[in-house]
């Protein structure tokens, strides 16, 4: 249970970086009385969200793709990684807090690599994953 929360706040940190790097990526706060709470409770949602999607959708559209991610040597796991951004920015829309993706290319790209990084960094940094 605390890795599941762990990892939450893992994405909901490079969620933040992304959208603080890119002006494409935008999260929209919660509706609450401080606007800083707001926020942070979004991107703990996005972060979820975004976690569901990648544990759910991203097995089967890797395993689907893997001819294409063979050719190109892996490079396609980054165009996957920016539609599982993508589909986290269509799933919330429809709550009362969200992530929005403005377009594919360049924006999406490049907050799936700097997602990627900054989650991988901050997995390294955490002491359960020294551990374990």
């Amino acid at each position: 249970m605390i890795a599941f929360i762990l990892r939450v706040v893992i994405n909901a940190l490079a969620l933040a970086a992304a959208a603080w790097v890119l002006p494409g990526i935008t999260v929209s706060p919660a509706p609450a009385s401080d606007a800083t709470l707001g926020l942070v409770l979004a991107y703990l949602v996005v972060g979820l969200v975004f976690g569901l999607v990648n544990a759910v959708v991203r097995p089967i559209v890797s395993l689907l793709s893997m001819p294409i991610t063979c050719l190109t040597l892996g490079l396609f796991t980054l165009v996957i990684n920016a539609a599982m951004l993508m589909l986290t920015s269509w799933l919330t829309q429809y709550l009362p807090m969200g992530l929005h993706v403005d377009n594919f290319f360049w924006d999406a790209i490049l907050g799936a690599l700097i997602i990627s990084i900054v989650s991988t960094v901050i997995g390294w940094l955490t002491p359960a994953r020294r551990q374990g």
